[in-house]
């Protein structure tokens, strides 16, 4: 026997089916659109570390073209860094004040100029100048991309979106060192126009693909309580950025001089060198995907003890650089090495999510990873003139790198993470 629905019901249930099917729609455009958002700028990330690293391969054919001294080469890689450095408190302030779509772009399309300007660069002044204004075009992305994540993104899910973007640094990595060493060992000129031509795709990606933020950025001035001055005076935006100091002068001072000592070391083309390099970008990308994973499911409240652990790794495969002869050693030495500041690095830097509020992690990021510029400033400049001063002796470096990663990881249990 059937039972026949009225109108009314029929209506209701044709209604409600209509209903779960809109709700089904809107779930998947929105989960579309985060794909789309996350894409674009892992992508833009991943250019951004790929230059990074770049440079430290393509130093190698600049010195010996125009006969350039460590301390040469050593300030053109710092003066990025500087340049870096001072515009990221702006940075962070700009993201906050007008909305990190518009910080995104400009960023990127400072970076996409200079990036091409460097291939016709032909003097050192102009190398310096270059790398200076390419650093303040890099320093508007971090803090930009942190607030987007905040602004698109329940908190609960933020450590692990901002880790996953930060493991394009381990992407980049593999673009630099497999890609752009070859393009290097090419022509280093036609290597920087293609760079800048994929970070002007970035740039469209961006436009395109990055939600605009300017109602929600008005309506969180207006009811926004939190001080600048009280941001920056806060204990733990001051202690993460001093560890931050710390470790991108262990990242970059080993990244900054690692091709040129395996290349002198064990006698390698910079292909070979590049391919090894490669390999361990992979390791730094697992590794940053790893992190989120550690921190959300197995460290969550236990973050310090994650991070001295990798801190005491890193400082001991430091070490095992300066006292090992053997390529296979040091390789192995070197990915335990990458894999280890990665864990610290990520970890650091996606930390602020839990521990500060949202309404200022644009300008608390742009702190925090000034101080992470600042040790990317300090390594290059001040090794390759320690190298210099030591005969040409890569040791001092090594050494230096594995006691301040100690010092790092003691450091790093001073944070507050309860009021």
């Amino acid at each position: 026997m059937s039972i026949s629905k009225s109108p009314l019901q029929e209506q209701h249930t044709n209604e409600t089916h209509q209903q779960m099917a809109g709700n089904h729609s809107v779930q998947k455009t929105k989960k579309s659109s985060e794909v789309l958002l996350i894409t674009a700028l892992m992508f833009g990330y991943s250019l951004l570390y790929m230059d990074k690293n770049m440079i430290s391969t393509a130093i190698i054919p600049i010195a010996e073209q125009y006969n350039l001294t460590t301390s040469q080469t050593g300030l053109i890689m710092s003066l990025f860094f500087l340049g870096y450095s001072l515009m990221q408190i702006p940075g962070g302030w700009l993201a906050d004040k007008i909305g990190y779509k518009k910080v995104l772009i400009l960023s990127l399309a400072l970076v996409s100029v200079f990036t091409f300007a460097f291939g016709f660069a032909g003097s050192l002044i102009l190398f310096i100048l270059i790398r200076f204004f390419a650093g303040v075009g890099h320093a508007g992305y971090p803090p930009s991309t942190s607030k987007s994540i905040a602004g698109n993104f329940s908190k609960n899910r933020r450590t692990f979106i901002q880790s996953l973007i930060l493991s394009t640094s381990g992407i980049g990595g593999i673009l630099a060192f497999l890609i752009g060493a070859r393009l290097i060992d090419w022509n280093w000129n036609y290597a920087y126009y293609v760079v800048g031509t994929l970070f002007v795709i970035s740039l469209i990606l961006v436009i395109f693909f990055v939600p605009n933020d300017t109602v929600t950025t008005k309506k969180k001035v207006v009811t926004k309580q939190t001080s600048f001055k009280s941001v920056i005076l806060n204990r733990n935006v001051l202690t993460l950025f001093i560890v931050m100091i710390l470790i991108n002068m262990a990242f970059y001072g080993n990244m900054s001089w690692l091709p040129t000592f395996l290349k002198e070391k064990f006698s390698l083309s910079i292909s070979t060198v590049g391919t090894i390099l490669a390999i361990n970008a992979v390791g730094g990308t697992i590794a940053s995907l790893l992190a989120g994973i550690l921190l959300t499911k197995f460290f969550a409240e236990k973050e310090k003890v994650l991070f001295f652990s990798s801190s005491i790794l890193s400082a001991i495969a430091f070490a095992g650089l300066v006292l090992t002869d053997s390529l296979a050693l040091s390789i192995g030495l070197l990915y335990l090495l990458t894999f280890c500041i990665t864990i610290f690095f990520v970890g650091v830097f996606s930390w602020p999510h839990k521990i500060l509020p949202e309404k200022v992690i644009g300008s608390s990021i742009g702190i925090i990873n000034t101080g992470s510029t600042l040790g990317g400033f300090i390594a290059p400049m001040s090794f390759g003139a320690l190298i210099s001063l030591f005969g040409g002796s890569f040791s001092i470096v090594f050494i230096s790198l594995s006691v301040v990663m100690v010092v790092a990881g003691f450091i790093v249990l001073t944070i507050k993470t309860k009021e």
